[in-house]
């Protein structure tokens, strides 16, 4: 298969959840590309917040809609004709879906039924890709990794609604694009880190508040083991799935799409490693104090897309702490956001190249 990048050139792609943290790197991915961008999304979710910062709004057609607005949403799809679907649009924190269940499925659960009933009741989209979690399996806390034949059953709220809409995702594949067009695929990623995540309840945006107050890191839980990855290791791999399947349907399918082995670490370690990145003395205080469940021990098994796709992880935990903390410095020192975010994709970019020359 071609460059996915070369796919992108002069497309017509609609991205939901566009002003958000990963949907913000995605959309300077697809700009690099050539492609023409429409994002529908709610304001940027925290304050500060990447999407303000990187002046992306000027770069692309920003819309402003809630995925639970079928009518409008229907509305911008027909005024755009996407030939490229993104849906990222979601309530993505676990402990936020503790405090507001009804609006977390809302978004979660229905705001997919409503994309995918904009891409059934228009003929222009050629492929659709929906971006979920590593959350979505029924987890048991072992020690090896989930594979896409697992159960779908998340625990808490937040995990659950992503497993509906995995299976939302599933039944209009069945229903309404058995023949394959559009191509239709699901990512289930692990937990990302990067530059300019600034959200609550999320380890690497807490470390960087504590350490630019100069104080110690609060951890709420050192001991739970997750699959870190730096935020282009999945988007980089949801553009390569939708180009791949574009061009042959074969490839649609259902991907996890996380770290090596070597990658799944606990929280403490993570911190450890920002602490070294960071410098300056930086330490870490224990806070565990219970409160809602969430998952000890989740890794995910990538096996189907390193199969298929020959894909692999281009950058360790190490790396992307240390690209986090880089591009949090920059910003820091009042540099130009998008000018950083171009640099560290191209990096990354012909770091992925020098693994595979044939791509």
């Amino acid at each position: 298969m071609k460059d996915w990048m070369d796919y992108y050139k002069g497309k017509r792609v609609l991205l939901t959840g566009h002003t958000g943290f990963k949907g913000t790197w995605m959309t300077k991915m697809l700009l690099m590309t050539g492609a023409e961008v429409t994002g529908y999304s709610l304001d940027p979710p925290t304050d500060p917040g990447i999407f303000t910062l990187s002046g992306m709004e000027k770069e692309i057609r920003s819309v402003k809609g809630d995925v639970r607005d079928r009518e409008h949403l229907l509305q911008v799809f027909g005024e755009t004709k996407p030939q490229v679907v993104f849906h990222l649009a979601a309530q993505p924190i676990v402990r936020e879906s503790y405090r507001d269940p009804v609006t977390t499925y809302e978004t979660n659960v229905m705001g997919t039924v409503n994309i995918l009933e904009a891409v059934r009741l228009n003929d222009c989209t050629e492929t659709f890709l929906n971006v979920t979690t590593d959350k979505v399996y029924h987890n048991n806390e072992w020690a090896w990794g989930y594979r896409e034949t697992d159960p779908l059953d998340g625990f808490d709220p937040y995990s659950n609604s992503k497993s509906c809409s995995e299976l939302v995702t599933h039944s209009y594949k069945n229903s309404f694009f058995a023949g394959g067009t559009p191509a239709i695929s699901t990512a289930r990623a692990g937990n990302v880190i990067g530059g300019g995540d600034f959200a609550k309840d999320r380890i690497i945006p807490d470390c960087i508040r504590a350490a630019m107050k100069k104080e110690p890191i609060p951890v709420r839980n050192p001991h739970s083991t997750r699959p870190f990855q730096h935020v282009l290791e999945p988007l980089a791999a949801y553009l390569m799935i939708a180009a791949a399947q574009a061009e042959d349907s074969r490839y649609a399918g259902y991907y996890n799409v996380g770290p090596d082995e070597e990658d799944c670490v606990n929280t403490g370690t993570l911190v450890d490693i920002f602490c070294e990145a960071w410098g300056e003395g930086q330490t870490w205080e224990n806070h565990f104090s219970g409160g809602p469940h969430e998952a000890g021990l989740l890794k995910l098994d990538c096996s189907l897309i390193k199969s298929v796709f020959h894909w692999k992880p281009v950058w360790h935990i190490r790396e992307a702490v240390e690209k986090t903390v880089s591009w949090t410095r920059a910003w820091n020192e009042g540099a130009d956001v998008q000018k950083v975010m171009e640099r560290q994709i191209r990096e990354f970019m012909e770091c992925r190249r020098s693994q595979d020359p044939e791509r």
